[in-house]
Formats: C-alpha cells, sequence, structure tokens
C-alpha cells in the first residue's frame, strides 16, 4: 500500500522554476528524509513522485498512471504541493466523507504551527487520474497573495524561497504523509 507525496520539475520557460514547482518536489523530498532522519517505519510505502511535463499537458502524470493504475486499490492517498511554499494554512481534500473526518484530525496534530484547515477539493494536474478514480487526495494550500508575482516570470529563483515558511510547509508534508501511512486501515473510499 502506498501513500504518495509529490510536486513537479518543470521550469520550462523564463524562470528557473524555484517555486513553481521546486518547492513542491523540495518538500516531498525533505518529509521523506525527515522521516528516515527520525527513524520511523510507517505501516505503508512512502513514495515520492517528482512529475515532469506537467506544463506540458501533464504527460508525466498520465504515464505513471497507466503505468500503475492496476494497483490503484492499493493507493491510500495521492498528495500534490503545485501552489508554491510560502506560509502554509492546511490542505485541500477530495475524498469520502469518512476519509474527510480523519482528514480533520490528522491536521489538528498541527495546531502547534497553525495550520489546521481543510479545504474542499484538492487541486493537482499530476494527482487528478487518481482522484477521478476515487483515490483521495490531498494538496497544500498556503499564501497566495504573491504567488503570482513571480510565476512564470524571470522572478521565480531561490531567492522566492523562505526557508522559514519552506519548513512549515515540509513539516506538514511529513506529518501528514507519515499518520496516514501508519494508520491502522486505509482511508474509506
Amino acid at each position: 500500500q502506498v501513500v504518495l507525496i509529490s510536486g513537479h520539475l518543470d521550469s520550462w520557460d523564463v524562470g528557473q522554476g524555484a517555486m513553481d514547482d521546486g518547492g513542491g518536489a523540495f518538500i516531498s523530498w525533505e518529509a521523506l528524509s525527515l522521516i528516515k532522519d527520525l527513524g520511523l517505519h510507517p505501516k505503508r510505502t512512502l513514495r515520492v513522485v517528482l512529475w515532469t511535463g506537467e506544463e506540458q499537458g501533464g504527460v508525466g502524470a498520465q504515464q505513471y498512471y497507466q503505468l500503475h493504475k492496476e494497483n490503484i486499490s492499493n493507493f491510500d492517498i495521492v498528495m500534490e504541493s503545485d501552489e508554491g511554499t510560502f506560509r502554509p494554512s492546511g490542505l485541500g481534500f477530495t475524498g469520502s466523507a469518512e476519509a474527510q473526518a480523519i482528514m480533520k484530525e490528522v491536521l489538528a496534530l498541527l495546531q502547534p504551527i497553525n495550520v489546521t484547515q481543510l479545504y474542499d477539493g484538492a487541486d493537482g494536474t499530476d494527482i487528478a487520474y487518481w482522484m477521478r478514480a476515487g483515490v483521495p487526495g490531498a494538496s497544500l494550500r498556503d499564501d497566495l497573495s504573491k504567488y503570482f508575482w513571480f510565476h512564470h516570470s524571470e522572478g521565480d529563483t531561490m531567492t522566492v524561497q523562505d526557508p522559514h515558511q519552506m519548513n512549515l510547509c515540509a513539516a506538514v508534508w511529513t506529518v501528514v504523509s507519515y499518520v496516514i501511512a501508519d494508520m491502522e486501515e486505509m482511508l474509506p473510499r
């Protein structure tokens, strides 16, 4: 059984792609690294996917889905960060009412860093195939007030990334993915 966390590598225009979506790729990798460094061993596999071709119609996600859809019943949740890694506020979530209730409890664990909001509907080109097929999905929600200052521009460089805000995003990704991967049962569909 798999808990999938992800971001994409697709700087295809004038910027470096540090925010879109290097930040999502980084926090996904960091979550896996933190869980390993803490010596934690969840019941399910944590898988990081660094998508490609998102800006070109999601061809990387489509290919991955085609290669793995026969195991769809083993995918517990798919998570994607694709709106920068600014100050996080919670998660967008797509799933059953029962799964939504569980996700609210999981996010309550993040009260110390004030990231507890569960919004209706996960976003993400790369996880859309899975969600349409009934797999629960989550996307990071953060402060988008400056997102379009940098999105697809020459300004999308590493200087956009705030280490403190990225650490908060990585903490959200780490806690949520680990807790779901270590629950007794998969999220209800």
